[in-house]
């Protein structure tokens, strides 16, 4: 019973395919999302840096510009290595 459960459930799993991956690059703060037509896929583009860079591009375009969800934000400045004693005199 158990050997053909993990039989049905492998099976299942294989079946399921691969899962489609992330659309949106959490390193830019604006994404553009193109409408697909008759002819062309609908698609994401997360390589903005501002609202008005993204929609000089849109222009004429079925498409939308909004902000990323995934963006992650700046890189926070590396830490320097030393740190500082107070001196407490009594």
């Amino acid at each position: 019973m158990r050997f053909r459960f993990y039989t049905i459930a492998a099976l299942g799993v294989v079946l399921a395919g691969p899962a489609a991956g992330q659309a949106y690059d959490p390193n830019y703060p604006v994404c553009m999302q193109v409408y697909g037509g008759r002819l062309t896929p609908e698609y994401t583009d997360c390589s903005y840096t501002s609202i008005p860079q993204c929609q000089a591009t849109a222009s004429g375009r079925p498409a939308t510009c909004s902000d990323n969800p995934f963006y992650k934000g700046p890189k926070p400045a590396p830490r320097s290595g030393t740190h500082r004693r107070r001196h407490h005199v009594d």
